[in-house]
Parts: structure tokens; sequence; C-alpha cells
């Protein structure tokens, strides 16, 4: 990243304060870092337990969500778990029980 995009521009200071954002823009101009960046920002990374929840409608996304929160976040030991459909329940179960920062996944394995 050498510059901002304009959705990153205009989206990270709102959500850093609290406020909801909803963003809408092209595929490849930075939504999803732009919303990992502001979740970095509010992690706790010495309280080992889920902080943030991002629930996605398919398995790709939340996969892709929870890849792009581990390299932003490698600096800091971010613990991010993906539970999507179709991957071992008792693994995510594991994971969860040694504790994530960040969870994403689909409503249907989440709930």
């Amino acid at each position: 990243f050498e510059k901002p995009s304009a959705i990153q521009q205009r989206s990270i200071k709102p959500i850093m304060k609290g406020r909801d954002v909803i963003a809408q823009a092209q595929s490849g101009t930075g939504k999803t870092a732009t919303f990992s960046i502001s979740i970095l920002q509010s992690l706790d990374t010495q309280v080992r337990e889920t902080q943030v929840l991002v629930l996605s409608p398919t398995r790709e996304l939340a996969v892709q969500i929870q890849k792009v929160i581990l390299a932003l976040g490698d600096f800091m030991n971010v613990q991010c778990h993906a539970c999507i459909g179709g991957t071992n329940l008792g693994e995510d179960i594991r994971k969860l029980d040694y504790g994530q920062h960040v969870v994403s996944g689909t409503p249907g394995r989440v709930f």
C-alpha cells in the first residue's frame, strides 16, 4: 500500500470513530483492507478471546477476509479463524477454545 484508495480515505476514520459505515465500491479498490485495518486498530491482542465477528455471505469471502486480516495483522500476532461450512467442526471448536481475536465466517456455521 502506498496511497489509500478513495474508499479507504472516506471510510477508515468514520469506522475508527465507531460510526456505522455502508460503503460500496468496485472490485479491487480495497474494501476488505479498509475494514480489516479498522478491526486491527481496535484489537487488544493481549486478550485471547474473540473481539470481532465478521459474517460473510460465502465461504470464499470469509476465507479471503481471514487471509487479509492475518496478512495485515501478522506483526501483531493476530489470531483469526474462518468458521465455514464444509470444514471440520471439531477443528473450529479447538481453534475457538484456543482463542481467536477475529472470527470470519458464514452464518450457517457461526450460528
